[in-house]
Parts: C-alpha cells; structure tokens; sequence
C-alpha cells in the first residue's frame, strides 16, 4: 500500500511537470525568434541579455510545478486552486506568441498584467492550501513584474515594430 502511494505521489509530480514544461514549450515555439528579434530590439540600458530568459524561465517553470504538486498533495479540494493553477499557464505560453511571434506590443501587455492577477490569484489560492507552494510562486511573481515593466518599455520603445 505505501509503495502504491509513493508511485501515485512520483506519477503526479512527473504529470505536473509534463504539463508545465508543455506550457513552456507552447510558448518556445511562439519565441522561436527570440534571440535574433530582441538584439534587433531598442532595448532600455537595464533590459538583460537574451541568455538569461532561458535559465530563469527554466528555473521558475520548475518551481511552479513543483508548488501545484505540493498543492495537490495538500488537499483533494483543491482542485480550482490548480484549474487557477493551469490557466495562468495559458496566459503565460500565449504572451510568447502575442510578443515575439505577432509583433503585439500593446496586447501582450495588456496579456502579462492578467498574468500578473492570476499569479498573485494562484499564490494566495495556493497559499490556502500549502505555505511552501505559495512562496515557490513568489520568484515567479517578481519575475513577471519585472517582465511586465521590460515589456512596456519595449513597445514603447519601438512603436513601429511593436
């Protein structure tokens, strides 16, 4: 029976982060142009260099997963906490898309501010149900705040690319 708990415990955790690194994923294919198109970019003087997006996106989609792992190990209620949970992955994978494979300035704006209510909404839903995952969201939160200020800056930068 114990080994029957640990495996579903081992199973969740890799189906979580399958989905979450599905989600990053969705979003790399709409950045597949990322690197060329951000050097072409009038970028702020304080805007970092295009190879730190990777490691630090890397870094926090593991952190995300592993909170809503915890989340669903916290509680069998918490099951809207990780709908939240999923559909701010939506919103974050299409920012990609509306950014650097459309060209959308003023819309992946608009985009990653809802991003930002729904993170500080799973935080807090997450934070109900496990401390520990609520603060795994805290670098993701920081993260998309300074991205939401780098994005605004961007397009208004290059009003006529964005």
């Amino acid at each position: 029976m114990h080994l029957t708990i640990v495996l579903r415990q081992v199973l969740m955790l890799l189906t979580i982060l399958a989905l979450t690194y599905l989600a990053a994923g969705v979003g790399a294919l709409g950045s597949m142009n990322a690197p060329v198109f951000y050097q072409q970019l009038q970028l702020p003087d304080w805007a970092p260099p295009a190879w730190l997006f990777g490691p630090v996106w890397t870094t926090l989609y593991t952190l995300m997963a592993i909170a809503a792992w915890l989340v669903w190990r916290s509680s069998k209620h918490a099951r809207s906490a990780l709908w939240l949970y999923f559909g701010q992955l939506v919103v974050n994978a299409l920012w990609s898309w509306l950014f650097f494979g459309w060209y959308l300035g003023a819309l992946a704006f608009a985009n990653i501010l809802l991003l930002l209510v729904l993170i500080i909404a799973t935080a807090l839903s997450f934070w109900r149900y496990n401390k520990l995952a609520g603060a795994l969201l805290v670098p993701y939160l920081l993260w998309v705040s300074f991205a939401a200020v780098l994005n605004f800056s961007i397009w208004q930068l290059n009003p006529g690319v964005l």
